[in-house]
């Protein structure tokens, strides 16, 4: 879709009264036609790229335009006759908002407001502003009204600007169609709030009223407008306000580069967004950051760290945002020595208590496996937000930890942090890995009692692998049945889960049936159906199933483990013989297995649950994380815990092989599959044997 980025000349400028509560009747026929267009939808404002686009006016000879001055602080627009007005003034000066609007309410029990001046309303602003108050915006603007003060245009796009930061969108439009005069403040504040808000295609039909009244654009104008093309995923448009503003002058501003960064990374244009980078004449921290994510977003994770270790020999400033991107690239990369050098720099650039970036440490440490680390952290931030806490639940959750995780939020309640679904999805998960039933069910009934928030597909899901543990499956079928809306695929996925834990046959192809409606394309969950069958010895529906996958054209890749060993990655196939190391790794695989054989541990032959295929059957012995688990004894210090990462579920055999691994060698083992984190210690799994 292209958009047409220039209209006719208007005809009927823009005309105020003496008056400015009024419109003159041109002023009436302009707000009209502001109103027409932004009635009219967004789809039919388009036009061919060559005969209707966005392109700079010749400016007018002869016609100066009107500058508009914003006034200084020392600059005395109106001195007001009250005390408490200039206490007022003074309070705002100093960032003591609250105490100015108290301030304000005596004068309006006592006073008319005669004698309330423009300053003192552009301090009123200010406190408004900063305290995010909408019934203090209320307030003002009605003492200001029924006073009878006539505000000037700077009065007005204050009030305006009130409004917006407010999020009072519809009064401030309202407020903006009324305005006898306006300038290009005016105009950029409400295009500016609409964008802010999301309404793209509101910005994009006032631009182009504005487009028609004004015969120039800055780099705020060009950069806001950017802004909106990548809300909408339109990178026909961005190119056009692109060039245009490359025609203005403007192109190489540094707001309109980063902004071009951030929009071509979010339509996909990653060479574009590179080309804009590479032509800034002054690479700032925005612009490093913004070229940075744009490939951190799109999975070129070694990339955007390179770009970072070129913004730091370039000798830019790095801040809070960088190191935060930085670590989210660790937690896709699984780098842990990255991660720990990231949170080095946080500290060393002074940054050691944001709450962005420490809530990114928190999650990175969480998820891979650093629950001592991300306490650490969370401990030392001196504030914390709702994700700060929800990370630090969850990750107590992944990894078994279920009464810990229960804990924090009892005490994140305690500290009169409100949960939101993010937290009891976190809190509901940890109760559901570490089977705590009663406690589970008491948090799920207090969602909407106690907190008012209305329980989603996924708390029912939680709910539902609950049941599971506890083989109440007809249970947790009635609950998917009960549930206020449609059932879904993750609802569905945990009683399959819990149908093949219970070799519940019947149900399980019920819920295989429903999610290959669902998932058709989704090869786990005929695998999980596969071994269900096979464990309750259906062999001739099994090899149906393996039917069905041939005929799909569906097969599993080859499972794949990774261990980090000083700073450096190794992966493993199942069977692999590549590694240098070949020989005493197998080595050690075949006595690990004769020793935990005196420990009671018999392979599996029959089924491998549930992410394993026929070739990886005749291997069992060389899977890939025992190859892994391997090459990790032999490299490391015997006092360090082992951390294995892999793509797929671990299978039975390897479960329990695992388990007394852990036992016989004293090893912490921690796996990271493709369900949780297992915690093997001294022949135990976190999990508790349900995954």
């Amino acid at each position: 879709m292209e958009i047409a980025l220039s209209l006719h000349k208007s005809q009927t400028p823009l005309l105020g009264s003496s008056c400015p509560g009024n419109l003159s009747p041109l002023g009436r026929s302009f707000a009209s036609k502001v109103r027409h267009y932004w009635s009219r939808p967004f789809s039919r404002i388009c036009c061919s790229s060559m005969e209707r686009r966005l392109k700079p006016r010749p400016k007018k000879i002869g016609n100066v335009e009107r500058q508009v001055t914003v006034l200084e602080d020392s600059q005395i627009r109106k001195t007001s006759s009250s005390g408490i007005c200039c206490q007022i003034e003074k309070l705002v000066l100093y960032n003591r908002y609250r105490e100015a609007m108290e301030l304000f309410e005596i004068l309006e029990l006592g006073y008319d407001g005669s004698d309330v001046g423009g300053r003192t309303y552009d301090a009123l602003v200010s406190a408004c502003v900063g305290l995010r108050s909408i019934r203090g915006v209320k307030r003002v603007y009605n003492y200001m009204i029924n006073s009878g003060f006539e505000p000037d245009l700077f009065v007005m796009n204050r009030f305006l600007f009130m409004h917006v930061k407010c999020g009072l969108m519809l009064e401030a439009r309202n407020l903006f169609d009324e305005m006898p005069e306006r300038d290009t403040v005016s105009w950029m504040t409400m295009i500016g709030g609409l964008v802010d808000s999301r309404k793209f295609s509101e910005a994009f039909r006032l631009f182009l009223c504005m487009w028609e009244e004004f015969n120039d654009g800055g780099s705020r104008t060009f950069a806001t407008m950017i802004r909106a093309s990548a809300g909408l995923g339109l990178v026909q448009v961005g190119r056009q306000i692109h060039s245009c503003a490359l025609k203005r002058g403007v192109g190489d501003d540094n707001f309109v580069s980063c902004a071009l960064i951030d929009m071509y990374g979010k339509c996909g244009s990653i060479d574009d967004a590179h080309f804009v980078f590479d032509q800034m004449p002054e690479k700032t921290t925005v612009g490093w950051n913004s070229i940075i994510a744009t490939y951190a977003l799109h999975g070129y994770s070694e990339e955007a760290l390179s770009l970072y270790y070129g913004m730091r020999d370039s000798g830019a400033a790095i801040d809070h945002f960088t190191i935060s991107i930085v670590i989210r690239i660790c937690a896709r990369l699984a780098s842990l020595e990255y991660a720990k050098q990231a949170h080095a720099a946080l500290v060393r650039h002074g940054y050691g208590t944001d709450i962005v970036a420490n809530t990114a440490l928190v999650d990175f440490y969480s998820k891979w496996g650093r629950m001592e680390n991300a306490q650490h952290v969370f401990n030392r931030m001196s504030c914390k937000n709702i994700i700060s806490w929800n990370a630090l639940i969850a990750g107590y959750g992944n990894h078994g930890q279920g009464e810990e995780a229960v804990e924090m939020f009892e005490q994140m309640l305690q500290e009169g942090m409100i949960p939101n679904h993010v937290t009891f999805l976190a809190v509901l998960s940890a109760c559901s890995y570490s089977g705590l039933s009663e406690r589970g069910w008491e948090i799920f009934h207090s969602m909407s009692r106690d907190h008012k928030v209305k329980p989603r597909a996924m708390h029912y899901a939680c709910m539902i692998e609950l049941l599971g543990r506890e083989g109440l499956l007809d249970e947790a079928c009635a609950l998917i049945r009960s549930s206020p809306f449609q059932p879904t695929k993750n609802m569905w996925a945990a009683l399959l889960t819990a149908c093949r834990m219970n070799e519940n046959l019947e149900l399980g192809k019920l819920a295989a049936e429903k999610l290959y409606g669902m998932e058709p394309e989704k090869l786990c969950n005929y695998v999980v159906l596969l071994n269900l069958y096979n464990s309750c010895g259906k062999l001739k529906e099994a090899a149906g199933v393996l039917q069905t996958l041939k005929r799909k054209g569906l097969r599993m890749l080859s499972a794949c483990s990774w261990i980090e060993i000083k700073k450096q990655p190794y992966a493993f196939l199942c069977g692999d013989k590549s590694h240098s190391q070949r020989k005493e790794i197998y080595e050690k695989v075949d006595n690990l297995m004769v020793e935990i054989s005196r420990h009671d541990y018999v392979e599996e032959n029959e089924t491998l649950l549930p992410d394993v295929n026929e070739e990886e059957q005749r291997i069992l012995k060389y899977h890939s994380e025992k190859l892994a688990i391997a090459f990790g004894l032999i490299n490391t210090p015997h006092w360090t815990p082992l951390q294995i990462t892999q793509g797929h579920r671990v299978c039975g055999d390897c479960h329990n092989a695992i388990k007394l691994i852990a036992k016989v060698t004293g090893r912490e083992i921690v796996i990271r599959d493709a369900s949780r984190f297992h915690h093997f210690r001294n022949g135990s799994c976190s999990c508790g044997d349900y995954w």
